[in-house]
């Protein structure tokens, strides 16, 4: 075949939602294979979950895999991470597909066989940890990938590097991990990767879909910290002190006025939640001061700017008026999660020869947050999600919820859309 055949057919098969890696049986073949163990390892990581910069068993069972498949691996990546690169039997471009590994501080409500009994504690408090953001069936995935390819290197043009990333949930006070962690410790190099990929599953779309959006497609994320301070006193007189858990509740509303009377909402949404207010020791005393901790999501940066500017001013002056004073620390914990215009485009047609074109959606942005966002700072990436709900079912519950809950019928899915992606772009380049 000569290359403008060669590039005929390379177009006809991108405009005809016709991925190469799908006229390859054999490839078919053992991705389907592939489903019993994504199973079984998803619920090994579901019974026993590690938070934040704590997924050592974890990474270790990881890395044990990527091994036994003959993949040059690193460990300790960012704390616990793992990398694993596989080079194929042509030279070419390097790909990257990324999952994240950590679970959350949530107590399981569910009455799953492998449901989580973890305990530990989470900034002092005693919780029990979840995977109730559905990275157990991340994981699972990228590993079923990871055994797939590693069977078909004849069809590698290049290079696939596997991160298996921790601490997306966001890095314990005092600590650095996640994403940018990864990165500043070279994830992207050695080789370079030309082109990351990532997925979530999705609690509330049914199994056996991929829903995906072109440029912005989640939120930046800061979190912000309130230190309200007033003067304690009994709490029978108030008028003998200043009371900051009124200053908060009055600071907390007037936040809530920069969302619905001061952002162009018809532009992009933009959210602010208080998770947490803490504040005094006992009924009866006004205390000296009042805490509280939430979270500000915005897809624009001109409003990202302009809310927290205003929650600056609001806070101090609301605090000033009823005679206590406010601050405000700020921590970012992701940029928006932005899918490269032209790669998406691309890689369009390997998601729908995975999934059937019928079964792929164009969305909405979501307020949601990503930190793998950073990775899309340096190279382009593409994000996407997968359904992960049983089909017919009236009701799913929420991430980061206790009744989370995911269909393993899902992940085959997963699996196959990471293998496509990766095949079909390293063999276009």
């Amino acid at each position: 075949m000569n290359i403008m055949k060669t590039f005929t057919v390379i177009f006809l098969l991108f405009c005809s939602s016709t991925s190469f890696s799908q006229i390859n049986k054999s490839l078919l073949n053992d991705i389907n294979a592939i489903e019993p163990k994504i199973i079984e390892w998803r619920h090994y990581f579901h019974k026993n979950p590690e938070l934040s910069n704590r997924e050592f068993n974890t990474g270790e069972k990881i890395a044990n895999h990527l091994k036994a498949l003959g993949l040059d691996v690193t460990k300790n990546v960012a704390h616990t991470g793992v990398v694993g690169i596989l080079k194929g039997d042509l030279p070419g471009k390097v790909v990257a597909l990324r999952a994240d590994i950590d679970a959350l501080p949530v107590t399981e409500r569910n009455d799953l066989p492998f449901k989580s009994v973890v305990k530990t504690k989470f900034l002092g408090q005693e919780t029990g940890v979840m995977h109730a953001c559905g990275h157990d069936t991340h994981i699972a995935i990228l590993m079923g990938v990871a055994e797939v390819l590693s069977k078909h290197k004849n069809l590698i043009k290049g290079t696939v590097k596997f991160i298996f990333q921790p601490a997306e949930e966001g890095v314990p006070p005092g600590e650095v991990g996640g994403a940018k962690q990864m990165i500043a410790e070279g994830v992207l190099t050695n080789p370079d990767v030309d082109a990351i990929f990532g997925l979530h599953i999705g609690s509330g779309e049914p199994v056996g879909t991929i829903s995906y959006k072109p440029g912005g497609t989640m939120a930046a994320v800061e979190r912000f910290v309130v230190s309200v301070r007033g003067k304690q006193t009994h709490g029978s007189k108030p008028w003998g002190g200043v009371d900051p858990i009124y200053i908060s509740a009055k600071i907390i509303d007037g936040f809530q006025s920069i969302i619905s009377r001061e952002s162009d909402l018809t532009n992009e949404a933009a959210v602010i939640t208080v998770g947490k207010i803490t504040g005094g020791v006992r009924f009866n005393i006004i205390p000296e001061s009042a805490e509280m901790i939430g979270t500000v999501r915005t897809l624009d940066p001109i409003m990202r700017t302009k809310i927290i500017r205003r929650m600056n001013e609001m806070a101090r002056d609301i605090a000033t008026a009823y005679g206590g004073t406010a601050t405000i620390d700020w921590q970012s914990n992701t940029v928006v999660t932005f899918n490269d215009l032209a790669l998406t485009q691309q890689m369009l047609p390997s998601l729908e020869a995975a999934a059937g074109k019928e079964n792929v959606n164009l969305v909405k942005a979501t307020t949601g947050g990503e930190d793998f966002s950073y990775y899309q700072k340096e190279i382009p990436g593409l994000y996407f999600f997968l359904g992960g709900m049983t089909p017919g079912n009236k009701e799913s519950f929420p991430h980061h919820t206790p009744d989370f809950k995911i269909d393993d019928r899902s992940m085959i899915l997963g699996v196959k859309s990471f293998c496509y992606l990766a095949l079909d772009f390293l063999t276009v380049h």
